[in-house]
């Protein structure tokens, strides 16, 4: 078997090892998550995206958004503006009062409500508003030494690429690394990751480039860079109800082949701890078991368990509730092999991408779209 090529990526002066980033996804990539997922493996942790406005403005649900653990190293902070005034002024905040030690800039989300806007996916089309974005970032950014970094989408959609010129334009601007989503926003999380644009931009910046898009498994990162040249490797849904996938990925990029396959107590256990860990960050054991609901699917996802005590599970709301349900189930149930390399999490259709009126008329026009900023959003 050939060794894995071993990318040496930093984050300013800090290594990455392994390669490999977690992606921000609304609703779970709370610290609560973040600390379940190093508590497998290594590698950088992004919270949720938040708006730049709210930011600024101390709004109540931005600010426990971007709550990090006592000992979480780099602290990583996604933020997602559509004003370079306002950017600048979000970073000049997290600068001064220490609250990351990383921003990453969000140019890849494809939900309307952020697109319509002219933000996320939509915005580097605006090649000299996306230029002054990241511009304004990274000018408020260095004098405290924290680097940013870019993720973005291929581009709208097939008649509308954006990715190489605005690589390019966030490499002359400063940015520390540029993360690649191989779909369009007109894709959204349908059909398969186009790799190939990943290769694309890799071949063509001088800074690194991490790829993104369909990386179920820890060799799916290996192929990925592999196949592209990648720097390092930014996963999402494949890690949904699968902390211990970032046990593989550590053990694939040291050239390991053991891989996780936990049986279901094992699970379960894992399931417990999470739901530990959000009450914990939420303050109410009610809260947590709660917000835990949503990922009770991925991960009994493939398991024989009823759906009586899925649905129960689905349901509860304290931890004894969960404990009742699980000593109901299995423990020695081998992992579902066949579940492995299939998608998880959201997967939709491809549709048209909402867009502010008169978008795409000019790409040079910077104005920044009325309202924009406006939207009272914790991400």
């Amino acid at each position: 078997m050939t060794s894995p090529r071993k990318p040496h990526l930093t984050l300013g002066t800090l290594p990455v090892a392994p390669p490999v980033v977690l992606a921000p996804m609304a609703g779970i990539t709370n610290v609560a998550f973040r600390q379940l997922c190093r508590e497998h493996g290594a590698g950088v942790y992004v919270c949720e995206m938040v708006m730049t406005r709210a930011l600024v403005e101390r709004n109540e649900k931005t600010l426990r958004m971007v709550t990090f653990a006592g000992d979480e190293r780099p602290r990583s902070l996604q933020l997602y503006g559509v004003d370079p005034q306002t950017v600048r002024k979000a970073v000049e905040m997290i600068a001064a009062e220490d609250l990351a030690d990383h921003i990453d800039m969000n140019f890849g989300c494809p939900v309307p409500r952020v697109t319509r806007k002219g933000g996320g996916a939509a915005l580097p089309y605006k090649r000299k508003l996306f230029a002054q974005i990241v511009e304004a970032a990274v000018q408020a950014a260095t004098p405290a030494g924290i680097p940013v970094t870019v993720k973005m989408r291929i581009g709208i959609d097939d008649d509308h690429h954006t990715f190489l010129e605005a690589g390019r334009l966030a490499q002359e601007a400063g940015a520390t690394w540029v993360a690649l989503h191989g779909r369009t926003a007109a894709q959204r999380y349908s059909g398969e990751a186009d790799w190939t644009a990943i290769k694309e931009l890799k071949e063509t910046l001088q800074i690194p480039v991490l790829g993104n898009g369909d990386i179920w498994e820890a060799d799916d990162a290996l192929r990925m860079v592999t196949e592209t040249g990648a720097d390092g490797v930014v996963v999402g849904r494949g890690c949904l109800g699968r902390p211990w996938l970032f046990a593989d990925l550590a053990a694939a990029f040291s050239g390991r082949t053991e891989r996780k396959l936990p049986t279901l107590g094992e699970v379960t256990a894992t399931m417990r701890r999470h739901a530990e860990l959000l009450a914990s960050w939420l303050g109410t054991e009610r809260d947590g078991v709660v917000d835990f609901r949503k990922h009770v699917a991925w991960y009994l996802k493939g398991f024989p368990v009823g759906g009586d005590i899925r649905r129960a599970l689905a349901m509860s709301s304290s931890l004894s509730e969960l404990d009742e349900y699980f000593a109901r189930l299995d423990p020695d149930a081998p992992f579902p092999t066949d579940t492995l390399g299939k998608p998880r999490g959201r997967t939709n259709s491809p549709g048209k991408v909402s867009l502010p009126y008169g978008w795409l008329e000019d790409r040079d026009d910077d104005t920044v779209p009325t309202g924009a900023e406006m939207e009272d959003s914790g991400g």
